[in-house]
């Protein structure tokens, strides 16, 4: 994954480390092929939604280049929205890439609906430390 966004992969010590001092509440699912990691979905309760309802934000979905089109992406969704139903929560959102017409095609396929009245924003960085840091 992140050979994909051109970030540089962090050590395997520090990899290991992130993951088991994730924040709470967030959840990862993983795609086997074989022995190799084909992909993973991480996952958040949200809460509230509409009428006080709960339910989980997709933060990540991504499945290697070499394990595309071989059904580990519906499985992860699937997978997510299962864990919804089982927990009586609402909905599953997520976003997406606007430039991907592929990957929007894919979500679609799965029955998603886009929800074009939402815009999504960012606070990070330098504008993250100006707002939340110390006044």
């Amino acid at each position: 994954m992140q050979a994909y966004y051109a970030v540089p992969c962090p050590p395997l010590a520090e990899i290991e480390a992130a993951l088991a001092g994730r924040p709470a509440g967030t959840e990862i699912l993983v795609a086997e092929d074989g022995a190799a990691l084909a992909g993973f979905a991480a996952f958040s309760a949200i809460y509230p939604g509409p009428g006080l309802a709960g339910g989980l934000f997709l933060k990540e979905l991504f499945v290697g280049a070499a394990h595309r089109g071989a059904g580990h992406g519906r499985a992860l969704v699937r997978a997510v929205a299962a864990e919804a139903v089982v927990r009586g929560l609402k909905r599953v959102d997520w976003t997406a890439d606007a430039g991907r017409p592929e990957l929007l095609a894919f979500y679609e396929g799965l029955g998603a609906l886009r929800k074009p009245d939402k815009v999504f924003f960012r606070l990070d960085g330098e504008g993250l430390v100006k707002l939340g840091g110390p006044a």
